[in-house]
């Protein structure tokens, strides 16, 4: 009964919070002059096809490089956790996996690692970019450990490329700033023309950094819980 009751005050109050932003939508049928401004120089200045992609890494490029240090923090975090989880706990004999899972494996992983690259070096141009690359590069990994128990990562690579990685992105984010006046900004190099994979200046070259940092660190995070369970 009582837990009926904090579920409909739960409601109401909910109903309570958001009710006035609700009735105070506005939809409108043009943008706003932020948002043409983005528009118009995304395109215009930067050569970036895919707005989203030059608005995140340009005009927001000091929320991106947050986000890329929250993430690592927490990649720190759950591997320190997980080891000492490790460290108290027994070890669990695996099952081999089956041989359709180590066939079809062995054929995914080129291609979804390819797949995860095309992403991030077309970030300006598609849908996609650093984050997101990172992303499916790391599923590869997954499906890697998935189909091979003995599989092991290479520490001494991957804490290479997640470092390396992070600092080139400083350092482009630095060299904005040093030439252009602006942390972040891509056109210290060619913006080259409009649609093409070699556009929008820096952009590609600094999403295929982030999309190899963001790679190596959820591999990181993968193996840690590999070895949390063994």
């Amino acid at each position: 009964m009582i837990k009926r009751i904090l579920i409909i005050a739960i409601l109401i109050l909910i109903v309570v919070i958001f009710l006035p932003f609700v009735k105070n939508i506005v939809l409108k049928d043009s943008l706003n002059s932020l948002s043409s401004d983005y528009i118009e120089t995304t395109s215009k200045d930067l050569k970036a096809a895919n707005i989203v992609t030059g608005v995140v890494v340009t005009f927001r490029g000091l929320d991106t490089l947050g986000e890329v240090t929250v993430l690592f923090i927490a990649t720190a975090g759950v591997g320190f956790l997980l080891r000492r989880k490790h460290e108290k706990s027994g070890k669990v004999k695996k099952r081999p996996a089956s041989e359709i899972l180590s066939t079809g494996a062995s054929f995914l992983f080129p291609l979804v690692i390819f797949f995860g690259v095309y992403i991030f070096l077309h970030g300006h141009l598609t849908p996609g970019g650093g984050f997101q690359g990172g992303v499916i590069i790391a599923s590869a990994f997954l499906l890697l450990l998935l189909s091979n128990i003995h599989f092991q990562f290479n520490h001494n690579i991957l804490h290479w490329v997640e470092s390396l990685s992070g600092a080139i992105y400083v350092l482009l984010g630095l060299l904005g700033l040093i030439l252009l006046g602006s942390f972040l900004d891509p056109r210290f190099l060619p913006l080259g023309t409009l649609g093409k994979l070699l556009s929008a200046g820096a952009i590609p070259l600094i999403y295929s950094f982030i999309g190899l940092k963001v790679g190596s660190e959820l591999s990181n995070i993968l193996d840690s819980l590999r070895g949390a369970e063994e």
